[in-house]
């Protein structure tokens, strides 16, 4: 009987504190997840451990572990080559895939962000693109900075006034220029044909990338278009870079190719604009005026180099 009230006692005295005990440890759980919530509210997020923007990871274009090798041409073998420089417009719907996305997107780039990107990692030199398309063909000889660069792809920088509420002092501020990715319409493209003896093949290789930039400016009440070159990236070195970013197929989402798989089956369309000639390497707008006498010029370029590897083939 003595146990039975004894440990009804302790029941009864230790009830309360357990009781407090329970509520104390409560409010601390509460006061815990609150300040957890908070710090969630004002960390940035790690794109880096992100889940995969489908059901599978994709790695077969990331992993990539090297472009598709060139067939080793030596001197001896090339029997003829000329150097042309191509426009590619990004407006005609087979370049899309070139030219979207327009702005950042997680798991998409496009062309000229995918270099923008290598230049700034230092993964690829930029060359300087002037005196533009009037240049002998030196593209590749005055190296950029990442801050020339950013200037020829970017809007002007701004300043604006702003008046601090506490001091009422009139502060000028520089708003820096945004990347101007919907104004790269064009991408000009070097590439040099020859024919391989030794092998009896016509074949090309791309030397050197270069967007463009469309500008509207302002003259009195009317305007004119200026296209700006932004800068020039040797091709063989972006190779290893571009191999590595896959390109948007709008078909299925499922099979990717690479940009320098894009480039080297060469899926996309462009025109001539210049060859190499005794004449300082002129454009073709510079003797022919005129969209079509321009565009007739260009296809003769274009078959006469067809045409020269037939009339090269021994039967």
């Amino acid at each position: 009987m003595q146990v039975r009230l004894f440990l009804l006692l302790t029941i009864l005295w230790g009830l309360p504190l357990f009781l407090s005990a329970q509520q104390r440890g409560g409010n601390n759980n509460r006061a815990q997840v609150r300040m957890e919530v908070t710090n969630m509210d004002t960390v940035t997020p790690d794109t880096a451990n992100m889940p995969p923007i489908g059901f599978y990871e994709r790695t077969t274009i990331p992993e990539k572990m090297r472009p598709v090798p060139y067939t080793y041409v030596r001197e001896a073998d090339v029997l003829w080559s000329k150097i042309i420089w191509r426009m590619i417009d990004l407006r005609q719907k087979i370049n899309l895939p070139l030219y979207y996305p327009t702005v950042r997107m997680r798991d998409r780039k496009s062309l000229t962000q995918a270099l923008y990107d290598a230049i700034q990692n230092k993964e690829i030199y930029a060359y300087d693109p002037l005196p533009g398309l009037t240049s002998p063909g030196d593209e590749f000889v005055k190296r950029m900075t990442l801050e020339e660069v950013r200037n020829n792809m970017s809007t002007e920088t701004q300043q604006i006034q702003q008046t601090d509420m506490s001091t009422g002092q009139v502060k000028t501020i520089e708003v820096q220029g945004e990347l101007r990715w919907k104004d790269v319409k064009q991408i000009i493209v070097k590439e040099e044909w020859f024919f391989d003896s030794k092998r009896s093949v016509l074949e090309v290789r791309v030397l050197g990338l270069c967007p463009v930039v469309e500008e509207f400016e302002l003259i009195g009440a009317g305007g004119q278009l200026k296209r700006i070159p932004a800068f020039w990236v040797y091709y063989p070195e972006a190779r290893s870079v571009l191999t590595h970013i896959a390109a948007y197929n709008n078909r299925n989402d499922a099979q990717s190719s690479s940009f320098d798989d894009l480039i080297f089956k060469r899926r996309f369309d462009s025109y001539i604009i210049r060859e190499t000639n005794e004449y300082n390497n002129r454009t073709i707008s510079d003797y022919k005026k005129g969209g079509i006498p321009n565009m007739l010029e260009s296809e003769r370029i274009h078959y006469d180099i067809f045409n020269t590897e037939h009339d090269l083939w021994e039967f």
